[in-house]
C-alpha cells in the first residue's frame, strides 16, 4: 500500500488524505476515535455488534473530542493521541483505507 500524499490534520474536526491525484478520503474525529484498530476498541465495536443495546465506556476527556497529538510511523501508519487520553491504535494507511467512510456507506 503507497503512502499519501498529502495528510491535512485539522484537530478539532479530522483527518484528510489525498492518496493520489484521484481519491480522497476524510475521516471525522469521533470516527477515527470509533474505527481505532486497538484491541480493546475492536472488541467493543465486536460486542457492539452482538449486542446493539451495549453500553459504551464512558470517556475521561471534559469538552468536545480532539486530536491532541498526531504522527507519522515509518512510511506505513498514522498514530493519533486523542483528548479522551486513548492513544493505542496505530491507524495503517490499509487501514484506513479499508474504513473509508465513502465507500463504506456506498457498499
Amino acid at each position: 500500500m503507497n503512502p499519501p500524499i498529502h495528510l491535512d490534520i485539522k484537530k478539532d474536526r479530522g483527518v484528510t488524505i489525498q492518496w493520489d491525484q484521484d481519491s480522497t478520503s476524510y475521516y471525522s474525529v469521533a470516527y477515527l476515535r470509533r474505527m481505532s484498530p486497538s484491541a480493546d476498541m475492536k472488541q467493543l465495536r465486536d460486542e457492539m455488534e452482538k449486542n446493539p443495546l451495549a453500553i459504551l465506556p464512558s470517556s475521561n476527556a471534559s469538552g468536545p473530542l480532539t486530536i491532541l497529538d498526531a504522527q507519522l510511523k515509518g512510511n506505513y501508519a498514522l498514530w493519533i493521541r486523542f483528548s479522551d487520553g486513548h492513544d493505542t491504535g496505530i491507524f495503517s494507511w490499509q487501514y484506513l483505507r479499508e474504513i473509508d467512510p465513502n465507500l463504506k456507506s456506498s457498499g
